[in-house]
């Protein structure tokens, strides 16, 4: 039941190309057979508007639509999104209008893909005169329908994914907006795994250097504690079930950028930053939070003035967790956040929680 995965720097990989028939396969999961068929239609149609356009990979263009609607079905968002995610670039690159997609597809997918379009233009426009800050409270503003922003963010993912075959001062540009306009986003929307991955992305393709060493670094770093780690799990998962605790323990990751903002903004060095151990433990409701919370305060001290309730005080953007902070073994710390299932919904994909 327990699975343990500690720091992930995996981002990046670019996802194996799906085709449209293993997408319909996962939307079946949750849609219905008609609108399954809705998006596969969607799907050829884009085909046809951008045949003969190729990706700077050399691969069709209608990969880089179906990838986007891809990650949008991992968000199990709707079936007009995906229908969006597939048209997303057909105003932009063809010869289609949105009369022709109102007439096809219906005026809500032509609005969204209309959206997607609308924020592309600004985003070239606005480079030079507008502030990131501006852009995003505009693109929020902007986008009458929330969905256009999640294709947007999806479609930027996708683009980040695959952006080591662009020349290295676009990628720089294009990492430095996401950076600056696209993590802080997914931000305020609660969308944590994009913005993890943003981050952790731009951060790799504007500092390669940088990020590989800190990467190293703590591969080093935890290779030499997996065993400390493995221990402090299981007393922790042997304390909840003594109490009789139906519960999931998983070492956090701590991601790249925010070690190496820690570094630059609280001027630490890598071992000060690492020298502690992270975990989330995952349980069934509210109630056993708290119990749960008293579970690990029994098993290691509490730090004074570190225990956090975000659960009665979510923060703004839905985020809910008990965080506390233990003294572990030799002192060093151990963080630890405690929620419901629905709480790490919402903690990894924010808004996108509530389309389901």
């Amino acid at each position: 039941m327990h699975q343990y995965s500690f720091f992930n720097y995996q981002h990046g990989k670019p996802e194996p190309a799906q085709s449209i028939d293993a997408l319909a396969e996962t939307l079946s999961n949750y849609l219905s057979a008609s609108q399954v068929d809705q998006v596969r239609r969607a799907y050829y149609y884009a085909e046809q508007a951008h045949e003969g356009q190729n990706r700077r990979s050399g691969e069709p263009y209608v990969t880089h639509p179906l990838a986007v609607a891809g990650i949008l079905s991992e968000m199990r968002l709707d079936a007009q999104s995906l229908m969006a995610a597939m048209l997303h670039d057909v105003i932009e690159d063809t010869a289609v209008s949105k009369q022709d997609l109102s007439e096809q597809f219906g005026d809500a997918v032509a609005e969204l893909v209309d959206g997607v379009s609308k924020l592309t233009r600004i985003e070239f426009q606005s480079k030079a005169e507008q502030q990131a800050e501006n852009f995003q409270k505009m693109a929020l503003a902007m986008a009458k329908d929330i969905r256009v922003i999640l294709v947007k963010l999806a479609d930027r993912l996708h683009n980040m994914r695959t952006l080591g075959v662009m020349p290295p001062p676009k990628r720089r540009r294009i990492a430095r907006e996401t950076l600056e306009i696209y993590a802080p986003i997914a931000q305020r929307l609660g969308m944590h795994n994009i913005r993890v991955e943003f981050e952790d992305l731009g951060f790799q393709a504007m500092h390669p250097m940088r990020a590989q060493r800190i990467s190293k670094a703590i591969r080093t770093r935890f290779g030499d504690r997996s065993k400390t780690i493995a221990n402090i799990q299981e007393s922790l998962e042997n304390c909840l079930l003594e109490e009789g605790h139906k519960a999931h323990v998983v070492g956090r990751e701590k991601h790249l950028f925010s070690i190496y903002s820690k570094m630059r903004n609280k001027r630490k060095s890598l071992k000060e930053i690492m020298d502690l151990y992270a975990f989330r433990i995952v349980v069934d409701s509210v109630d056993s939070c708290y119990r749960v919370l008293g579970c690990v305060h029994g098993l290691y001290k509490p730090v004074p003035g570190q225990f956090k309730d975000y659960i009665a005080i979510p923060k703004a953007n839905g985020y809910q967790s008990l965080h506390t902070v233990l003294f572990g073994m030799q002192g060093v710390p151990i963080e630890i956040q405690i929620r419901t299932q629905e709480m790490e919904e919402m903690a990894n994909n924010g808004i996108a929680a509530h389309w389901l």
